[in-house]
């Protein structure tokens, strides 16, 4: 089968995309829409948690979705956090982000390189009689309190946004040649989304181990797998399938 139509199961990016360059260059019809959406949980929900934020010294951000969450949920509950607190972030790029709610201080502010671990070594023995709190999706994985735990860093877990299934009944999925899916929640809201789905001559494109044993668990077969040394990127994987049309 010609591929001439791709749906991406995500936010279209913003800007110079290497999508664009491809949709162009195979002129096949590149388009986006995701699968799935983040949503705050409630003052109400949040609070059946029994966590109490200001008992916290640090706060631990594994994405600048958890920044915007949470900020948001001090403002609905009234809670003022004190200048004090200390963040701990992931990578450099969501330290940066926490810009937009708080004055940026190289000493309140400590980022790791990606990995939990990295941010484990961030706290180190200067930081780590502080009292964490992790803040952290609904799907967030169970690694990073165990982690701290290991660590034997006193901490709380707290869910502040979950991942909910984006509305497709708009969407004609026989429209499109293939799907491109780069995490398991998509795949599951496609399978919620549409029941009955049957792949037939529909190709599919998985990143990640987690997106492909989601799939595979729905007994849907994957045309494309990535990252693999040769196509690190989905862009690049899709290239090189296109470029065997």
């Amino acid at each position: 089968m010609t591929i001439k139509r791709i749906l991406i199961a995500q936010t279209a990016p913003a800007g110079a995309s290497p999508y664009a360059e491809l949709a162009e260059k195979y002129n096949v019809a590149i388009e986006f829409y995701p699968f799935i959406h983040v949503e705050r949980l409630s003052g109400k929900e949040f609070r059946t948690q029994r966590v109490d934020i200001l008992n916290h010294t640090a706060i631990v951000f594994i994405s600048r979705s958890g920044i915007d969450h949470f900020f948001g949920l001090c403002e609905e509950l009234r809670i003022v956090i004190p200048e004090a607190m200390k963040y701990f972030c992931l990578t450099e790029a969501i330290a940066f982000y926490l810009q937009k709610y708080i004055v940026y201080r190289k000493r309140k502010i400590f980022y790791g390189n990606g990995t939990i671990e990295s941010v484990i070594e961030a706290i180190g023995p200067k930081h780590k009689g502080e009292i964490f709190l992790l803040a952290l999706a609904s799907n967030s994985k169970p690694e990073i309190s165990k982690t701290f735990e290991k660590a034997k860093i006193k901490h709380t877990k707290a869910i502040l946004y979950r991942t909910e299934n984006s509305d497709l009944s708009h969407i004609k999925l026989s429209r499109y040649n293939m799907l491109v899916f780069y995490s398991a929640a998509e795949v599951k809201s496609l399978i919620d989304n549409f029941p009955d789905f049957k792949q037939n001559g529909t190709k599919l494109a998985t990143f990640g181990p987690a997106t492909l044993k989601a799939l595979k668990a729905a007994k849907l077969k994957a045309a494309i797998e990535a990252p693999t040394p040769e196509a690190p990127s989905m862009t690049k994987a899709l290239e090189l399938f296109l470029a065997k049309q």
